[in-house]
């Protein structure tokens, strides 16, 4: 693991965007583009397709959108750089964010939190805003296999979704393989670790992707 995200897991609370994608890139999990900006020129060069969001990135603001944090669909340079202004003179302490929107699939929940009987356990369901609704979500204690992981989606009453549902078209094998993963996360930095939250992660025919990822160190 590269030295700054080993010095980063020493720390204690909830770590800022660009923090815990970094770490998922780490241990292979695709999440959006994006590129920290602080001043005017940074947008310059930005090498980011449009639409983006702008996003406040701060360890100390969990919930971006409860603070009017969050902007989506920006569609060109002259409204990101209107926009950054507004964010800089409402948090002119803060990093901001550029991130890369990426089409909708469908969308699910990944995380990892520590039980107090089980110790840390790993979650799926289906995301979004439906995850509070349907409180659709099945869980295990880390580590799992495979077999754990597709047991896991077996359980979801969601599943259809990721089975072709309406030709919608969802990968079924690529959540497998981001549970596997998650719970290698979970199970390499346990003593670090005590929530991870992957929500939504969007899921498509051929590929997969981290829209928005927050992380509490202990």
């Amino acid at each position: 693991m590269k030295k700054n995200l080993k010095e980063m897991l020493t720390r204690k609370g909830p770590l800022a965007e660009n923090e815990v994608k970094d770490l998922l890139k780490a241990y292979g999990v695709r999440t959006t583009n994006y590129k920290l900006v602080n001043k005017p020129e940074d947008l310059e060069n930005l090498d980011l397709k449009f639409p983006v969001a702008l996003k406040v990135c701060s360890s100390k603001i969990l919930h971006k959108t409860d603070v009017g944090g969050v902007k989506l669909g920006i569609q060109n340079m002259d409204e990101l750089k209107k926009r950054f202004k507004e964010f800089r003179k409402k948090f002119p302490k803060e990093n901001l964010l550029v991130d890369q929107m990426e089409e909708k699939g469908v969308e699910i929940i990944v995380g990892l939190v520590q039980d107090p009987t089980f110790g840390l356990s790993i979650m799926c369901g289906i995301g979004g805003i439906f995850t509070e609704l349907y409180k659709d979500v099945t869980f295990r204690v880390v580590p799992i296999d495979r077999y754990d992981a597709e047991q896991m989606i077996e359980e979801i009453k969601g599943k259809k979704l990721l089975e072709g549902f309406r030709n919608i078209p969802a990968n079924k094998e690529l959540v497998v393989d981001l549970l596997i993963k998650v719970s290698k996360i979970g199970q390499e930095l346990d003593e670090h670790i005590d929530q991870l939250d992957l929500n939504p992660v969007f899921v498509y025919g051929d590929d997969l992707c981290v829209v928005d990822a927050k992380l509490i160190l202990k």
